[in-house]
């Protein structure tokens, strides 16, 4: 959107669409509350760290002011971003340190923005973030400087007892990681779909019960609602197929540990802590850097806190990237205490394959797992080429486009049959068993395939393959799919949180014929089946199609997986390492192979201070 009013230094970089309407009057409004005359230079500053903040960064790397900035042309007809007016970094880096905007304000102690020295040179923040990651570095590295005090017998007896002779498929590493868990007080378990994370969790906590005792307080929680609902459903899980816990933690949002309020206050916080002794944080890389500072600063020091998740995956829609962050921090840079004995005398080290780094990151409370069992071999492959960013690899796995049989192939988008048939194919699956009321075989159906998207509009996105689905379904089955009344077999998206009705954002269903010919939804929770009843369903649409967003810790027999033209802004090499690893058998991905080389290629770029030391200026 453009300003008809800029007609300053900030004009050319919002015409180009570097800059929107927000952060030129964000911009503008802080400047003149400062009462001091600020220059062009820190006047485009400012603007770019409340962009930061709006595109997920925290900061503004100054060192590579345009390369990040303007990584991308949003206005095809706008000026391409070398020919923009950019400032010498030098020069702005001099006129910031002397800006009353940094050393505070002739109208007040108002000092909107924080400079900062680090590894990667000059760091500019709006002040209220830089204070939350500086919060975040001081709580971590004072937990790190000790280390709960265990009886290294005992530990190896509690981690015998949870990784019994029952678990076959249990390797030395997550046993490390649980002893790394008992004898820290942070934890970082990171680790990619079905390397057996929430696996880990639940015989950790069984490890926490019995070194403290079956009084233990366990807080669980997760960014989302249905990504609690289904951390509860996997140790419920274990509690009745194991040991059982002798505790019944129920896992809860993280705002709702925190016990959120109306006007965005928390109850909890410094002078209100959490009563818990262990809290784990399931699907951690959607966690902003406002809700972990606020989390931190809630915790006692003698709690033990374990995050967990997958710093690969899509990160928070909101400013930061605390997980990636805190896996790839240095841990020299931690003081981190040495390894415990206990540790060292529980975790079977040498056969748990560390290498030199890993151990490294041990001393930083970081334990990663790598041994997939959830997906494919070749799908696993694809996923760590694209990771490793190397599109002539993933390009060789996927072929040309000819092997429409493998576990992972390129569609062309305009020869689209076989994709197709496998959408009508589903739908009739779901059909069959919800006009038979038969709940669980319709539930199962339902997790055989997805429709994934980028966006949410356009021809690419949810809302125009949604149409493209419906269509197809009323041609080849005679189905109604159009129309706004239920029917038998269509497939269901909660979009709000209901605890009243124990439905969550994201929670999957499906339309199935009842007693006497009504109709119900029914929802999958774990082995049990929830059913309710039309009325009972506020916040819901139908779901022929997803975003990959939305899709985060959901997992599907097969994945139709929908790229957006290669310029497209979204189009990430973490959009489509989570879309394919969200496939256990067979993924296929409609789009060009330039538009599959576009997002290898392209990183989110999250400017952050959390991996390196700071001073601020």
């Amino acid at each position: 959107m453009i300003v008809e009013s800029e007609s300053g230094a900030l004009a050319p970089f919002n015409d180009a669409g570097i800059l929107q309407a927000a952060d030129v009057h964000v911009a503008r409004r802080i400047a003149a509350l400062s009462g001091a005359d600020v220059n062009d230079d820190v006047l485009l500053a400012t603007a770019l760290a409340v962009r930061a903040v709006r595109t997920g960064s925290t900061c503004v790397q100054l060192d590579a002011i345009a390369g990040t900035v303007a990584d991308r042309r949003s206005d095809a007809d706008g000026d391409q971003p070398e020919d923009l007016p950019w400032p010498p970094v030098d020069r702005v880096d001099r006129a910031l340190r002397e800006s009353a905007l940094i050393t505070g304000c002739p109208s007040g102690p108002l000092k909107p923005l924080a400079l900062a020295d680090s590894a990667d040179g000059p760091l500019l923040y709006l002040r209220k973030y830089f204070r939350q990651e500086q919060s975040i570095r001081a709580i971590l590295d004072e937990r790190s400087q000790t280390r709960p005090v265990v009886d290294a017998d005992s530990l190896s007896s509690a981690l015998d007892e949870a990784f019994d002779s029952a678990d076959g498929d249990a390797y030395d590493r997550q046993r490390a990681a649980a002893a790394l868990a008992a004898t820290s007080w942070t934890t970082v378990l990171a680790g990619g779909p079905g390397t057996g994370k929430t696996y880990t969790v639940a015989r950790v906590l069984a490890v926490m019960e019995t070194l403290l005792g079956e009084d233990v307080r366990i807080g669980l929680c997760a960014p989302t609602g249905r990504a609690a609902a289904q951390l509860q459903t996997s140790i419920g899980d274990y509690s009745r197929t194991r040991h059982g816990l002798r505790s019944d933690p129920t896992a809860v949002t993280v705002h709702r540990l925190l016990g959120s309020r109306p006007d965005g206050t928390f109850v909890r916080g410094a002078g209100n802590r959490l009563p818990y002794d262990v809290v784990v944080v399931d699907e951690t890389s959607m966690l902003p850097v406002t809700m972990m500072c606020r989390l931190l600063e809630s915790l006692r020091r003698d709690t033990r806190l374990i995050l967990v998740g997958d710093p690969h995956q899509l990160v928070s829609v909101e400013a930061g990237a605390v997980l990636a962050d805190l896996v790839e921090r240095d841990p020299d840079g931690t003081d981190s205490a040495e390894l415990s004995d206990a540790f060292a005398a529980a975790a079977a080290l040498a056969d748990a394959d560390f290498g030199d780094a890993e151990l490294s990151a041990l001393t930083g409370g970081v334990v990663t797992l790598r041994r997939g069992h959830r997906y494919g071999d070749r799908i696993g492959e694809v996923a760590e080429a694209v990771n490793q960013g190397d599109a002539d690899r993933v390009l060789e796995l996927i072929g040309d486009g000819t092997d429409t049989d493998g576990p992972v192939t390129l569609v062309d988008p305009e020869d689209l049959d076989g994709v197709r048939g496998t959408v009508v194919d589903w739908a009739g699956h779901l059909r069959g068993a919800a006009e038979a009321g038969d709940d669980r075989t319709a539930v199962a159906a339902l997790r055989t395939h997805r429709v994934l998207c980028a966006h949410r509009a356009g021809r690419f996105g949810v809302a125009g393959w949604s149409r493209r689905i419906t269509g197809w379904i009323s041609e080849d089955l005679g189905l109604d799919a159009h129309g706004s009344a239920w029917y038998p077999g269509e497939p269901l998206l909660v979009t709000a949180n209901d605890r009243a009705q124990g439905v969550y954002n994201g929670d999957s269903g499906v339309v199935v014929r009842g007693e006497g010919a009504s109709l119900a939804a029914v929802f999958e929770r774990g082995d049990d089946i929830k059913t309710l009843h039309p009325s009972q369903l506020a916040d819901v649409v139908p779901v022929y199609a997803m975003t990959i967003h939305r899709s985060q810790g959901s997992q599907f027999t097969e994945v139709t997986v929908v790229l957006p033209p290669a310029d497209a802004e979204l189009l990430t090499r973490e959009l489509l390492y989570t879309a394919i690893t969200r496939a256990e058998k067979r993924v296929r991905i409609v789009g060009t192979a330039d538009a599959l080389r576009a997002a290898v290629g392209r990183r989110v770029a999250r400017a952050s201070g959390l991996r390196s030391r700071l001073t601020e200026v």
